[in-house]
Order: C-alpha cells, then structure tokens, then sequence
C-alpha cells in the first residue's frame, strides 16, 4: 500500500465511489487519512458529497473552492499541495473524470515522482460509451497519463448499470478487464461492485462499495 492512492477514469466509471471507500478502508486500519477532491470535469457528483460522513470518521477533506457548484476553473489550492509535500498521512485523491481532469494532477506530479511512493488505479466502466472494448478503454488510459504526466499502476475494473447491476453484469466484463490489463501490462488492484452485488460475485479479489448518497 502506497501513501498517495489516485484515481482517476473517465467520467461515469465511478472512481469518486471507489476513493470515499477506500478513504474509510485505509481509515478502519488505523491509518491517518485524508482525501482531496480534484474533479475539476464533473462539479456534480463529487466526494465533497460525503463531507459529512469524512469528517465524522475523522478523514480530512480537502475540496476545490468551487466543489458543489457549476464553476470550473484551473486553481488549486495550496493545501493541495500541502498533500504531497508532507508525509505524515495517507492520502486519498479524487481526480477528474478525463484527459481534461488528469491536468489538474500533473501540475504537482513532480512532487509525486520525486516521493515515489503512489499507486494511480485507472477506473474503468465496460458499459460506458467510451470505454466498452478494452481497445477504447486502453486509448482512454494513454489520454489520461500523457495529461497527467504520471503513469497509471493498476486496473480497477468498476463495470456497472447503475442500480440495475447484477453480479452477472460484472462477472460478464472481468474478460475484459484481463484482456486490458494484457494490453496495457498493468495488474488488476480489485474487481468493486455495490455492496449487494458484491456479495454475489466469487473470488477474493472484490472490493464492495456503499455508494455515496448525492446532495444538491
């Protein structure tokens, strides 16, 4: 387990989901844990949503000024970079959903590759548009990594129909994550599935997700 845990996919593949619940895993193990919120691409469905629920739990929340609203601007705040340049914690970041909001990473991946010390899981939803073939899914991942100036680690594959998904759905895509991962050499972190439809899925390798409650 790395110190910084960046995720990062196209929009829709729920990697915001995928960073709150890996923010309370890394917290349930004593770890001290904050998450930052750098979706610049999507100001609608964000893990500032479960500011709340962070807090609560003790995880410090960091969020872009305009989190919640339907301003998208390029600042960062310093704090931002407070994250990388200290080493006293453990560090969940949120990054935009495209090539557009892997941007916002790059302009302190120096800092990031000087530590070496991250893992940036690629999040990918084989029933979204752009990504239902693992070709489409790997030119996807190279868009990403040029923009953020950081290479991806590993594969999180989080195909899902929203709240329609079955355990059939998901086992029906893991040909597809492997083929992926064959294409771009990197391994498979987990397969994550809502809670529920986790419970049906075989394997040891399942991460479940309580999915984050929006607010408006």
């Amino acid at each position: 387990m790395k110190r910084l845990s960046l995720f990062c996919g196209h929009y829709g593949s729920g990697k915001t989901n995928i960073a709150v619940n890996y923010a309370f895993r890394l917290k349930a193990q004593g770890k001290n844990v904050a998450i930052a919120d750098l979706d610049i691409v999507n100001p609608y469905f964000r893990s500032k949503d479960s500011e709340a629920e962070l807090e609560k739990a003790g995880i410090e929340m960091i969020a872009l000024p305009f989190a919640n609203s339907n301003v998208d601007l390029p600042s960062l705040p310093s704090s931002v970079y407070g994250l990388v340049q200290r080493k006293d914690r453990c560090v969940v970041m949120d990054i935009g959903g495209d090539d557009r909001g892997a941007y916002a990473l790059g302009r302190f991946s120096p800092y990031i590759r000087e530590e070496n010390d991250f893992d940036l899981f690629y999040v990918v939803n084989f029933y979204r548009p752009l990504t239902q073939t693992p070709q489409d899914a790997l030119e996807v991942l190279r868009e990403i990594e040029l923009a953020a100036g950081l290479p991806f680690t590993a594969v999180i594959n989080n195909s899902n129909l929203g709240a329609e998904t079955s355990p059939e759905d998901v086992s029906a895509t893991c040909q597809k994550a492997d083929e992926l991962c064959r294409l771009c050499g990197l391994p498979l972190a987990f397969t994550s599935a809502e809670e529920t439809v986790a419970k049906g899925l075989t394997g040891e390798n399942v991460f479940p997700l309580i999915l984050q409650k929006k607010i408006f």
